[in-house]
């Protein structure tokens, strides 16, 4: 069983093994998105191919369109050189349910790949050519918050959006996907800084400025986008491998991205995005991705990261590396811990949780707490989670605590676990487990300078956790917590007595 458009003709050897193909005419669709490209997207990773591919996957088997995915690779060319085009642009969804089944799925809606090289010709000529085109109605991207701030890769981009206006100014919809807040605001800034300086420098006219700031003309949606997708999984590769699926091995790139011609992921998964079209878009909203307003999509970034599950993941990521866990669903199965996750969304975030209506807080929170986090499953790792804690504890915790301030009838006085997981990256931060063992701390750009400092003085860092934590006794509160900690056990004692 090969993944190629001539190895997927045989139908009958997928089928019965349990594969949902195509229902479309794949070459058709290819000739008509190379003639009248609609949506590209940057960012070949795990996340577009699980969940945006899928949503088009979908439309196209129902016949709500007509073209297909072209994708872009800015940073890790052998992603498309050894995965993308040796598999004709197919790939293999692996869905693996709360349930404990797996849905496997080829995906054919990414009918084109790109590197988006400026030293290759062809590479660039084609991308031009894509972008001058008058259908081309979505731009979007997966290349992470830090890609935003990488000028060599944003250089590219802006390059080919001077391309598209020199070729008429076409409208177009430049979409950040990236789990990031105000994500489209971000990308703005990084492209509209970029314009300015060419405009200055003379590269370009004046009015390519004005182009990329018009939003009628070039607009940058907010969104919100949450699924998990973990690198591909070991259990996953050899379920495929004795289906008689060739290929499955993994790739590793000499810049470390681990690929390969499959991607697993878990079933729940949501996209709210701010309805800014200037060229139409895609009906994706019959695929279930939410088009909305600009204050909503915030409230539902605000329910998700202040309340619904970033918090619960850090919480699990700080526990989880001092405990010796290993998964993320293993940690679930602890009752101190998945109590300490209740309390922490249910009783303390749900008090203060901003209500986007398009999604219901409580329904989202419920199925995190009893789908998500403890599919056995899914093989996300705390480790994983733990990477940059430094960056995400003011919005996760530090929004929260601002909401208890604020609120007439609530203090912080009230607040139990909150306190208890600052006290716990206090003790994480001292790369030791709760059995005394060292352990390698994730990556984190201000690690370092942290675990340079005392705990109160990491506590007194307000960049770091957004308010100032003795305000109002909270920081006691968490140092005590954190002394409470110490020695062989103690953390495991803390967590059980609270």
């Amino acid at each position: 069983m090969k993944l190629s458009n001539e190895g997927i003709k045989d139908t009958s050897a997928w089928e019965a093994k349990g594969y949902l193909l195509p229902k479309y005419d794949r070459a058709a669709v290819t000739a008509n998105t190379k003639k009248n490209p609609t949506w590209i997207h940057f960012g070949a990773g795990n996340i577009f191919r699980a969940f945006q591919a899928n949503c088009v996957e979908e439309l196209l088997n129902q016949g709500v369109l007509d073209t297909g995915l072209i994708v872009a690779e800015g940073y890790d060319y052998e992603i498309i050189e050894k995965y993308n085009r040796p598999c004709d642009d197919l790939s293999i969804l692996a869905t693996l349910k709360a349930d404990g089944t797996v849905e496997k799925k080829v995906i054919g809606s990414i009918v084109e790949s790109c590197i988006l090289d400026e030293t290759n010709a062809k590479e660039i000529t084609r991308l031009g050519e894509i972008f001058c085109a008058p259908s081309l109605q979505m731009a979007s991207f997966t290349i992470t918050e830090k890609g935003y701030k990488t000028r060599a890769y944003m250089d590219k981009v802006v390059a080919l959006l001077l391309k598209r206006y020199e070729a008429g100014a076409y409208p177009l919809s430049v979409v950040s996907m990236d789990n990031c807040s105000h994500n489209g605001d971000k990308l703005k800034e990084a492209v509209v800084e970029i314009a300015k300086e060419w405009v200055d420098c003379g590269r370009a006219e004046a009015g390519f400025l004005a182009y990329v700031e018009d939003g009628t003309k070039v607009a940058f949606p907010l969104s919100m986008i949450d699924k998990i997708t973990p690198r591909p999984d070991d259990a996953v590769k050899k379920m495929l491998i004795a289906d008689g699926v060739e290929g499955a091995e993994p790739i590793v790139t000499s810049k470390n991205t681990y690929v390969a011609n499959f991607v697993n992921a878990e079933e729940t998964e949501y996209l709210v995005i701010e309805d800014l079209f200037p060229n139409g878009r895609p009906a994706l909203e019959k695929s279930g991705i939410i088009f909305t307003d600009r204050e909503t999509v915030d409230k539902t970034e605000k329910m998700k990261v202040c309340t619904c599950l970033n918090p619960l993941h850090t919480a699990l990521a700080i526990f989880g590396c001092l405990l010796g866990f290993q998964t993320i669903h293993d940690e679930m199965e602890d009752e101190t811990l998945k109590k300490l996750v209740t309390i922490l969304g249910k009783e303390e975030g749900m008090k203060v949780v901003v209500d986007p209506k398009v999604l219901a807080p409580q329904d989202f929170l419920d199925a995190v707490l009893t789908k998500r986090l403890p599919n056995p499953f899914m093989p996300d790792t705390p480790q994983r989670i733990a990477c940059d804690t430094s960056q995400k504890l003011p919005i996760r915790f530090g929004e929260t605590i601002k909401a208890y301030r604020k609120h007439p009838n609530l203090s912080t006085d009230s607040l139990q676990v909150i306190p208890t997981v600052l006290a716990g990256y206090l003790r994480y931060l001292e790369g030791v487990d709760d059995c005394g063992n060292a352990f390698v701390q994730s990556p984190d750009p201000l690690l370092e300078e942290l675990k340079a400092l005392s705990p109160e003085c990491v506590l007194k860092q307000t960049d770091v956790f957004g308010v100032d934590l003795f305000e109002d006794g909270l920081g006691e509160r968490i140092l005590a917590s954190y002394a409470r900690m110490q020695g062989v056990g103690n953390v495991r004692k803390e967590l059980e007595s609270l």
